[in-house]
């Protein structure tokens, strides 16, 4: 039941917005009594706690699956960038914009898990790049990691509506590609523009 509640609840906050989804909504969503959620959540931010928690986890397997498919790694910063948007296209409103204004606390401890993830990701994808000869060798990796980070978690937090943020990031991604590629790594990102591998 608790992972029902966490779904339902999730899948809730996301499409109507943090803040304005009551625990009264979620028990009338399901059909049972606010009690039995109460029974699992002492309140409203353990439940929002709780269901960042499981989309996080969501978003790592997903990650693991696209970095398996040993795309180059252009494509497959492409892939993963067409995942969030294909995870987050059906709300209106950025999460992590709706978690920063209504929920700052948890939003500061979700951006702690995320950036361990996202950190490691794009650390293995730009040393993939270099061997693959798509990114130059003399890159400042820790740097172009905090840089590109920076750029992400600014969209994110600071764009209302989920739209304008995936375009947004689509930019930032191709702007990031281009300051680390080689002639070969602009090639297969023009090549890549042109023609989508989704």
């Amino acid at each position: 039941m608790k992972d029902k509640i966490i779904k339902k609840a999730t899948d809730m906050f996301l499409k109507l917005g943090f803040k304005s989804v009551t625990m009264d909504d979620i028990a009338s969503e399901m059909c049972i009594s606010k009690k039995t959620i109460y029974k699992y959540f002492s309140n409203k931010e353990k439940l929002i706690e709780e269901g960042t928690e499981v989309v996080h986890k969501k978003i790592h397997l997903l990650m693991d699956n696209i970095v398996a498919q040993n795309h180059n790694a252009i494509v497959e910063n492409f892939q993963i960038r067409e995942m969030f948007k294909q995870m987050f296209q059906s709300f209106d409103q950025s999460p992590a914009y709706q978690l920063k204004k209504h929920y700052p606390e948890i939003y500061e401890k979700t951006i702690a898990n995320e950036m361990e993830d996202f950190n490691q990701i794009l650390r293995l994808n730009i040393v993939k790049g270099i061997n693959e000869g798509l990114y130059r060798e003399n890159l400042d990796i820790e740097n172009y990691i905090k840089f590109y980070y920076t750029l992400i978690f600014n969209i994110n937090e600071n764009t209302m509506l989920e739209k304008d943020a995936h375009e947004l990031e689509v930019k930032a991604l191709e702007y990031h590609i281009r300051a680390m590629a080689t002639l070969a790594g602009i090639i297969e990102l023009e090549k890549h523009l042109k023609n989508p591998i989704i």
